[in-house]
């Protein structure tokens, strides 16, 4: 099994665990909701560009709406367990096109409920985790308004990207691959608390 299957198969634990209508750090977005996106991202072709495509993301809600309200929660769940299906593209390149999507999801899921921590990751995970940081680093923060080093705790320097003051972000891997997705409930330190929250304002999320 990758490290990809095994968090997708973890995020699926904290789903059917926590059930459809908890909260998720993805705004406006339930359980129920998130899970009917990673179902139409992998499973319906002719709606998950507009994931990526704005002029295409109209669609792409219309279509992710009517699978939430449409589809049983378990049925939502085992499509999500079960992976791509054969004819999808995610079935040929899910240890590196879901890696992320699954991790980031699953912390989406998990980060919204009270007294959550952060996992211990085993090795493969954060090896996984680490190739895609710094092409995604380019991707969400390539025009922010500081030069913006990832760094692990001991030391590591993960990617570099931006122009401007030097803004140091040091965590571990996931906490890292979160902060580029995005997501403000990532636990790291920063070198510049101004730039800091410059860096926030400006990038993208995933």
């Amino acid at each position: 099994m990758t490290a990809a299957q095994r968090e997708r198969a973890a995020l699926v634990a904290t789903m059917s665990e926590i059930g459809p209508d908890s909260p998720t750090l993805c705004e406006g977005w339930t359980t129920r909701d998130l899970a009917a996106h990673l179902v139409v991202r992998e499973r319906r072709l002719d709606a998950a560009p507009g994931i990526a495509i704005p002029l295409l993301a109209g669609y792409t809600e219309k279509v992710q709406r009517q699978t939430a309200s449409s589809t049983d929660w378990d049925v939502l769940v085992d499509k999500i367990s079960s992976g791509p299906p054969l004819l999808s593209p995610f079935k040929l390149f899910d240890a590196v096109a879901n890696m992320d999507e699954m991790f980031i999801h699953h912390e989406d899921v998990r980060r919204a409920q009270a007294d959550w921590e952060p996992r211990t990751l085993d090795p493969d995970t954060i090896a996984a985790l680490r190739r895609p940081v710094g092409m995604m680093a380019r991707l969400t923060m390539g025009k922010v308004p500081a030069h913006v080093t990832l760094m692990t705790p001991d030391g590591e320097t993960v990617a570099a990207v931006g122009n401007g003051p030097e803004l140091i972000v040091t965590g571990d891997i996931g906490e890292l691959t979160l902060f580029v997705a995005g997501r403000d409930e990532a636990r790291l330190t920063f070198s510049d608390a101004q730039a800091a929250q410059a860096v926030r304002a400006a990038r993208r999320g995933l």
